[in-house]
Parts: structure tokens; sequence; C-alpha cells
């Protein structure tokens, strides 16, 4: 048997080693830069690979994508799934914190929430739990009646063809689907699980759906990036397959200090690599892409922002804007369920050597997975008809055992480890959580420059919970999981709900009352790491917006910003996928080209 396991292990280890050799591929990185392109793309996240890949479609265009962070090949966990959160708070990750919050965060004794995002090739589709969640219609169309031209469901639910390699067979005919894109998407049931999730929401009349689909409210399995067991980041979808093209030049480890203007038009970046600080001139545009934190970092850093602001830090104004201001996040709180079957992997499964066999060698099993496999959309039940009718919950069914003290989810970075202590002691190798998740944020926040030192990091208030009608939403999602939980469907495997409450924390409060969940809500929500709209996008006469229907930056001409910052509001669930469609759809807009008329003519019969 030791020998068996030897030989095992040895050979575990040689196809590791080979499947995250990086080799000769990253040799492309070094490339020597040149001192003009046509187009400077300014982060190589979720948007900005994106651009970069479809501008350098033209050989004759010249493209440099600049990233601050390195290779993903530099951290062998981003490519596999369950391995998502220990990415988290590594060289990988900017690993920001927001300044206290007064209403949120009361675990912790300085009330700050630790926000992070991807600083590597692929940016936050590096470091997310794999989500794919386009949003809902609803989120469109109000984007449109808003100002925003050309961004209507009708209008993007083609890009979101383009993008996606749907693997899941069953989805093979749908109109909303389609294969042969950049972007594997696969739909994730690795567990018995997914199906009591879905037959605990039949019973209390939740249909099923496909999220990506006709309607989002109701229960979906989980449909996540990734491919062949692979997390399908942009750095892998979009970058890796055209890494070679010879007008395509990608620099990683540069960090950009400032967008460099001409009067009112930007002509360039200004960075430093490698301890040098160089001018890089963009004889067409500057794309920022650098997300909802840096991109409106770098306008601000540039004279672009709010006047009284930027004179505040003695910088000269070159454009007053709404820069860094209408910040807007998901948050969202986590319940935990105990169970008597043992249906969830457990930390020890995940990372056992036959797991890692199954994985590597066959690109199946636990590891395939970052352990969410399931979603329910739902709608407050005192929303007016004349309301926008997306959803005003999420509920995200996570099937992990996180028995480990929960080290595996940021709680530590949110909450106090005294705490955390506590609950590691009611811990379980047989349990689930499920986050429940606020999707349509009243209250809104800012991002501002604490100096004009590039890197200093910014000042980032999500102001969570400032309204009640914030709490409302996650107090209906809770409901719903409280009616799930008397479903048979759960007392099949006796999933009950593990109490978050402790002497001096939310115990003065009569069990589930409003009151009582609002308590817990309070101290035990968290980011849901979907941070947007800092650059916000409406018409030119809007005071509140920052860039225009076709993402220019107002008053600035060669400028545009192309991530999660533009959105008028967030979108219904998780942003990853909204925000490679913005990729999309603004290299179509940057090229004055129309990409998606096939995609167009396949649903001309839907009613959208």
């Amino acid at each position: 048997m030791a020998l068996h396991n030897t030989i095992l292990m040895a050979v575990s280890g040689i196809l590791i080693g080979i499947y995250f050799l990086p080799s000769e591929k990253d040799v492309v990185l070094d490339v020597k830069l040149n001192t003009t392109y046509d187009y400077i793309v300014v982060g190589a996240g979720s948007s900005g690979a994106v651009i970069a890949n479809r501008l350098s479609e033209d050989p004759g265009i010249s493209v440099l994508l600049v990233e601050a962070g390195g290779s993903e090949y530099g951290n062998e966990d981003i490519s596999t799934p369950i391995k998502a959160a220990a990415v988290e708070n590594t060289k990988d990750d900017w690993a920001f914190y927001t300044v206290s919050q007064k209403y949120s965060h009361q675990m912790k004794q300085d009330q700050k929430s630790f926000w992070p995002r991807g600083k590597v090739l692929g940016g936050s589709s590096s470091i997310n739990y794999l989500a794919y969640v386009r949003g809902s219609r609803y989120d469109y169309d109000n984007w449109e009646k808003e100002g925003c031209t050309g961004w209507s469901y009708k209008d993007v639910l083609p890009y979101y063809l383009k993008i996606e390699d749907i693997q899941a067979p069953r989805l093979y005919d749908s109109d909303y689907h389609s294969r042969g894109g950049y972007l594997g998407v696969s739909e994730v049931r690795n567990t018995p699980l997914p199906e009591i999730y879905k037959r605990a929401a039949h019973e209390i009349g939740i249909e099923h759906v496909d999220l990506n689909g006709e309607n989002q409210i109701g229960f979906s399995y989980m449909q996540s990036s990734m491919k062949n067991g692979e997390r399908s980041n942009t750095a892998k979808a979009y970058l890796r397959p055209v890494i070679n093209r010879p007008n395509l030049h990608i620099s990683i480890n540069t960090f950009v200090t400032k967008v460099l203007l001409d009067g009112k038009k930007a002509i360039g970046v200004e960075v430093i690599k490698g301890n040098r600080k160089l001018n890089l001139y963009a004889n067409k545009e500057v794309i920022l892409s650098a997300g909802a934190i840096n991109s409106p970092v770098i306008l601000m850093l540039s004279g672009i922002g709010p006047k009284s602001h930027l004179t505040k830090l003695k910088i000269p104004v070159v454009a007053d804007l709404p820069v860094g201001e209408n910040l807007q996040d998901h948050y969202q709180i986590f319940m935990k369920f105990l169970i008597n079957k043992p249906y969830s992997p457990t930390s020890d499964a995940t990372s056992s050597l036959w797991n890692k066999l199954q994985y590597h060698i066959l690109g199946k099993g636990v590891m395939t997975s970052s352990g969410l496999e399931g979603h329910i959309f739902g709608r407050m039940t005192d929303r007016r008809k004349t309301e926008p009718q997306y959803p005003d919950y999420q509920l995200e069914f996570f099937s992990n055992a996180q028995d480990d003290g929960f080290i595996d989810n940021g709680l530590p970075l949110n909450h106090n480890k005294s705490v955390i202590k506590l609950l590691q002691k009611r811990s379980s190798s047989m349990e689930f959580t499920v986050v429940t998740i606020q999707q349509h944020p009243k209250c809104t926040g800012y991002v501002r420059l604490q100096s004009t030192d590039p890197f200093d990091y910014p000042e980032i208030d999500p102001n969570y919970l400032c309204e009640y009608d914030d709490v409302k939403s996650l107090l209906s999602g809770i409901r719903i999981m409280r009616k799930l939980e008397k479903t048979k469907a759960f007392k099949e495997i006796g999933a009950t709900h593990n109490r978050m409450d402790f002497k001096g924390i939310c115990d003065t409060e009569e069990f589930d009352s409003d009151e009582y969940w609002e308590c817990i809500i309070r101290h035990w929500g968290m980011t849901g790491y979907h941070p947007a709209s800092t650059c916000r996008m409406g018409l030119k006469t809007d005071p509140t917006s920052v860039v225009d229907p076709q993402l220019r930056v107002k008053g600035i001409s060669g400028l545009r910003v192309a991530d999660a910052s533009v959105m008028r509001h967030l979108t219904s669930g998780n942003t990853n996928a909204p925000c490679i469609m913005i990729g999309e759809k603004a290299a179509d807009l940057i090229r004055g080209k129309d990409t998606v008329k096939a995609f167009r003519d396949k649903i001309k019969h839907l009613k959208l």
C-alpha cells in the first residue's frame, strides 16, 4: 500500500509539474516596448483582455495591453476552480480595504470591508468564484431608458452569444446560448446537493429556469466560466490564443500612474516598469479597463474628476466630472446549514491525492467547482408593478463544507478572529452554505484619492446599508431561506440552520424576528465582490455621468473607459460576465464595426 501511494504521489507530482509549467510561453510578455502604438489598453482584466484581443484582429493596428500584475502562470491555484479563495490576499490581489462602515461590518472593531480585486492577467476573472451570470434583461432596458442608447437587452444579448462556448449539452439548442466563442461556460453539478436545492425550491413554488435564458427569476443550476474542468478567465480564453500576434504587445508588472494629456486630448500613458518611468503614446485612443477602483483613480490622478476633490489635492483640473462617485456594490450575508448526509466536499477531500489525480488527469471531480452549485433569484412581494422587474435578491448555494473555520472565504479578513473561532466550534464536515445577496442597492458611495501618490491606495466607501430598503431586500432573501428549511427536500437531509448569534451578538433579539435578522445582517455581512458605476455611463447632459454611451470620457478626446465602472447601475447577479460583454461591445464601438449581426439575426424571433 505504501509503495502504491508513493507511485501515485510521484505520478501526481510529475503531471502537476508539467501541467503548470510556464515554459517559453511567457517570453512574449517580456517583449521590448515601442514608444508609440495605435491603441493602449490599461488593465488586462475581464474587459481589457477582450478589447486587446479584438482590436488586434486588425493586423494593421498596433495594440499595447498594460497590466499592473503578473502572469497568471505564476500561481497554479488560479486555473483550479476549487482554489478560488486561495488566490485572495496574495500578490495577484490588490487586496483593497474600505473605510470604516457606519451601518455594517459591526463584527470588526474597525468595521472595514476587505475587497479582493485581481492584479494579474485576467484581472478579477482570475480570482473570482467563476459564476457566469449575465444579469436581468430589465437591467439593460433600464440603462437605455436612462439615456444609455445601444445598451438595451436586445442590444447586448448578441454580444453574450458571441462570447460563449456553452459546455452544457442540454443548452446546446437554446436560443439564449451559443457555441464556438472564446469563453467556456459549464453547468456545475458535482454533488447530490443541487438536485435537493432544486426540489426544495419547487416545493415552495419557485420554478426551475436558465438564469441566462428567457427569465432570470427562479432556481437555476450554477453556470461557471469553466471549460474542461479549468477556470476560463479572460487571460486563458482571450489572450493565450492570440498572444503571438505581432501587432499585440502585452506588458505585465507595468503600473500606470496617469493618462498623458495634450490639452483635452489623451495622447498616451505614464507608467512605472522595472523602477523606470516611461511615457508610452497612443496614435488613436487610450482605453481604461482597470476596474471600478483603479479606472477612476487613474482618471483623477490625470486631472479628470470632481473639481472640489482635485483642487483640494492641488491637481490641475482638466475636466470636472463625477469620477469616483455613484459607487455601488452588492452586499451579502451567509447562512450555514448542517446536514446528516456526507454530500459536502470537505477541505480534506478536496486536497486528497485521488481528487488531485482525477482533476489533473481527467479534468473531473470536486476540484472542478468553486463550490457554488445553484442560484435563486427573486423579487420582494411588495414591489410595485410599475417598478423594474429585475430581482431584488439572489441566493447562492455553496455546497462545500467550510469545516476549516471559514478560512477559505475571506471571513477572517472581514470579521474578528475571536468570533471566527466561535463559529469554528459550530462548523461541521457535513454542511452547506447559502449566501443571500442584495441586488440593487439604494445606497451609493465613492472612490477618492488619499494623496497624489499613485501608489497610495484610494479611499473607498460603499456606504453599505445606509437606507433600510437595502436591509429589506436581504430580509426577503432570508425569508425564502427559512421557507426552504421547512421543505421535505431539506428535511430529508436534516438541513437545519446553524445559528450565528452568540453572547453579546444579536442574542437579545427574538430569534427569527426582522430585528434579529437585521442585527445579523449588519454584523455578519460583507462585500459581494461586485463594485461598479464609478465612471457611470449616461447622456452627455447627465451631470451624474462620466462617459457617454460610446464609452468616451466627456470632454476628453481619445479616451474611453470600458469595465464595471461604466455600468449605469449594478446588474442583477455576479458581474464578471457583464464586464466581458462590455469589453466585446467596446471593441466594436472603437473599431466602428458590427461583429454580431449573425447573432442578432439568430434572435430576431425572440420577444425582446
